[in-house]
């Protein structure tokens, strides 16, 4: 015999239909489900806009303050010009000079071999140190989307196994109150067929 056939059609929304063999113990649990759902759906969905309005607002505060400034190699780069082939660069000190008149130092990527006094294109913040080159507004539209997923996953996942933890403790306690009837009934089924 089939197993449906015998636990009969499955209802659905049972706990919430009115039935004499309906527990209170079925009714919180559904209430918990319910719940734990509409708050998994509800952070996960504020958590990941939050986040991702807030990464795009600072990448967007970057690209606004963020200024190229050309700067020109201080001393000789390491490696040769001949090795250059293939877009590898090394490290070397460049200096440039700010919109106020003064004068910075740092150390930015150059192609190998450069010479003293080469320039080379830096990026520096409005206090004229430097940065890497600034998102574009495509990047920094992937970088929001992808972190505010990541960020509403996580979050969502906070409720949805505080609702599982709290649905496991009330069928534990569930099977408890059965084991303790079991024990105080189960006793007089044997002796109404014996």
């Amino acid at each position: 015999m089939p197993l449906k056939a015998f636990r009969g059609p499955k209802v659905w929304l049972w706990r919430w239909r009115r039935n004499p063999l309906r527990r209170r113990a079925d009714v919180v649990e559904a209430w918990v489900v319910l719940a734990a759902w509409l708050l998994t759906v509800l952070v996960g969905v504020l958590a990941g806009l939050t986040a991702a309005r807030s990464v795009e607002h600072g990448l967007a505060r970057e690209r606004a303050a963020w200024h190229p400034a050309v700067a020109h190699v201080v001393a000789k780069a390491p490696g040769s010009a001949t090795s250059a082939g293939g877009g590898e660069r090394v490290w070397a000190e460049v200096r440039w000079t700010v919109a106020d008149g003064s004068a910075h130092t740092g150390q930015a990527r150059v192609a190998p071999g450069s010479k003293a006094g080469t320039p080379v294109t830096v990026w520096t913040d409005p206090q004229g140190h430097l940065v890497t080159r600034p998102t574009t507004a495509s990047e920094a539209t992937f970088r929001a989307t992808l972190i505010g997923g990541l960020v509403g996953a996580s979050a969502a996942a906070v409720p949805f196994i505080g609702g599982l933890v709290l649905r496991g403790r009330l069928e534990r306690r569930r099977m408890n109150h059965w084991d303790a009837e079991w024990a105080r009934l189960g006793p007089q089924w044997g002796r109404m067929t014996g």
